[in-house]
């Protein structure tokens, strides 16, 4: 059996309650208190992910741009330093490698974080890909990845973030060398939730005691740590896309409803342009909706789904929602089935339960 990878932090879960699963080959927790209570955190105060099993990827050289603009879907030419940017990366048939986040820290160098099940393979494809005067570095066991999700995520890490002055950093973009507690780290706003929240990058030995000082910072205020499945049931609600469920080699970006980092016109062409452009052209075959049962049960990853006697699709994702106490799901059907209001049926335990398409997100916070 081959061996659990563990983050820097999982000597600490015990401590905190935290229950393990395998997710993907690493060993991380699932849950500390319950998902529900959880969600419910992150939806109204605040909660602490670790996330420290995602990859990141150094890009640097005089050519690195064109290398990325030739390697991913979305734009970089206008981008500036300390800006980041959601994109995709796929093959030649428009199926998706990844999807991940591009940080551009200054002209020539960029840092990408991608999927923990995927670094290795990413990092073999950027590689087989090389051009020009760019090298990669691979330091993501080097790295611990923190998120503090929620309402209350500021609040909480401007107490232990000294001078810097967290209500200046705008969303989608990051500031390096904050102070937390003392210690150094890169610190961004993207999040992965629907709420407001902050990603700490630092040195994988430093990881235990910036989580202790950003839960010791919210513990007055309700500050919890969080696990695996109430950030599945978080992004599902805000209907931010997994790679393995919505995305795959098999699901383009487009189909995947992430249209919005495909840049089709941009001025160097990228691997999978031709395919994307077709399917864009020809008209999408299947695309990811929203669907809320109308009779009980839960759509799960996989249950096929039906209009009449047709299969049009399948689930990608779903689960009774905290937030709304509704049995929702993603699917991906055939286009012309993507009407709001109409009907379909989600085959459960094999009986056929009636369900309707609904607009996404599910759930949107208030500004």
């Amino acid at each position: 059996m081959t061996e659990l990878k563990r983050t820097p932090l999982f000597e600490v879960y015990k401590e905190y309650g935290g229950k393990t699963i395998d997710f993907g080959g690493w060993e991380l927790p699932v849950q500390f208190s319950s998902i529900r209570e959880e969600h419910e955190a992150v939806r109204t105060k605040a909660g602490l992910f670790d996330v420290s099993h995602m990859g990141e990827i150094e890009v640097k050289g005089s050519d690195s741009l064109y290398y990325l603009q030739k390697m991913l879907t979305n734009d970089f030419s206008k981008m500036k330093n300390g800006g980041a940017k959601y994109t995709a990366m796929c093959y030649e048939n428009g199926g998706t490698v990844d999807d991940l986040l591009v940080y551009k820290i200054e002209d020539n160098h960029y840092l990408l974080v991608v999927n923990a099940s995927n670094i290795d393979k990413d990092y073999q494809w950027l590689h087989d890909h090389l051009e020009g005067e760019v090298t990669l570095e691979n330091l993501s066991e080097k790295t611990a990845l923190l998120a503090i999700q929620g309402p209350l995520a500021e609040k909480t890490l401007q107490k232990i973030a000294g001078e810097t002055d967290l209500s200046k950093l705008g969303y989608f973009k990051f500031q390096q060398q904050v102070k937390l507690n003392g210690i150094s780290a890169l610190v961004s706003r993207t999040g992965y939730t629907g709420e407001d929240g902050f990603e700490v990058y630092c040195d994988a030995n430093d990881a235990v005691k910036i989580w202790r000082a950003i839960l010791d910072a919210g513990k007055n205020e309700g500050v919890i740590p969080c696990g695996l499945g109430s950030r599945d049931t978080l992004r599902f609600e805000a209907t931010l896309a997994l790679y393995g469920q919505e995305l795959s080699p098999e699901i383009s970006p487009l189909e995947a409803g992430i249209g919005f980092a495909v840049k089709l016109t941009k001025d160097v062409d990228f691997i999978g342009k031709d395919a994307l452009l077709k399917q864009k052209e020809n008209g999408i075959d299947r695309k990811l909706a929203g669907i809320e049962m109308i009779d009980r049960g839960i759509p799960r990853h996989g249950y096929p789904v039906y209009k009449g006697e047709e299969l049009i699709g399948e689930v990608t994702t779903g689960t009774q929602s905290p937030s709304l106490k509704r049995n929702i799901g993603l699917v991906l059907v055939k286009s012309e089935y993507v009407v709001l209001g109409s009907e379909v049926e989600v085959e459960i335990r094999g009986k056929r339960l009636k369900a309707k398409v609904v607009p996404t997100p599910f759930y949107k916070r208030e500004q």
